[in-house]
């Protein structure tokens, strides 16, 4: 499965990419996320663990079609370039729902005004029972959430700009 979009941000590129890496930001943003944090590293022979940066732990709850499922998983990020890029690789379970992993290049313009335009790429995989529900239902549905995540933080710039 292939996602290509644009969306232009109500806010400066500099504010964009920090809004990027707020993670209270992006659990509202993020349809059915029920937590995002940053990850730790496993123990080490000291027993003390690290926070891992640009790591995080993800539970979301997502529908494709008839199938609907609480998944667990872990989100990358990689080849950072501030404030302009980055890519971010995921992988999740959603126990006999099945699996989902992939990656979405993410990148930031300054667009007219004060506001920037953030171009994104994602490239999925599927497996269990949500790939037995057909391409077309996959796509639909990884499209919606899409749609919803940057309606909802495009609404969560507007209200923190508003503030400011």
């Amino acid at each position: 499965m292939q996602l290509k979009g644009e969306q232009i941000l109500p806010v400066s590129q500099q504010a964009a990419w920090e809004a990027l890496n707020d993670t209270n930001l992006l659990k509202e943003a993020i349809p059915g996320c029920e937590s995002i944090t940053q990850s730790t590293a496993e123990p080490d022979s000291a027993g003390d663990t690290a926070t891992v940066v640009g790591v995080y732990d993800l539970v979301m709850v997502a529908a494709v079609g008839p199938v609907k499922a609480k998944f667990k998983g872990k989100l990358r990020l990689m080849d950072l370039d501030p404030p302009n890029a980055y890519t971010i690789r995921f992988e999740g379970s959603g126990g006999i729902a099945g699996f989902g992993k992939g990656s979405a290049a993410v990148k930031l313009v300054p667009a007219e005004g004060d506001t920037t335009r953030l171009d994104y790429e994602a490239n999925a995989t599927v497996g269990g029972k949500i790939a037995q529900v057909g391409s077309r239902l996959v796509d639909m549905a990884a499209r919606k959430i899409a749609d919803n995540f940057f309606d909802n933080f495009t609404e969560a710039l507007r209200k923190r700009q508003a503030a400011h």
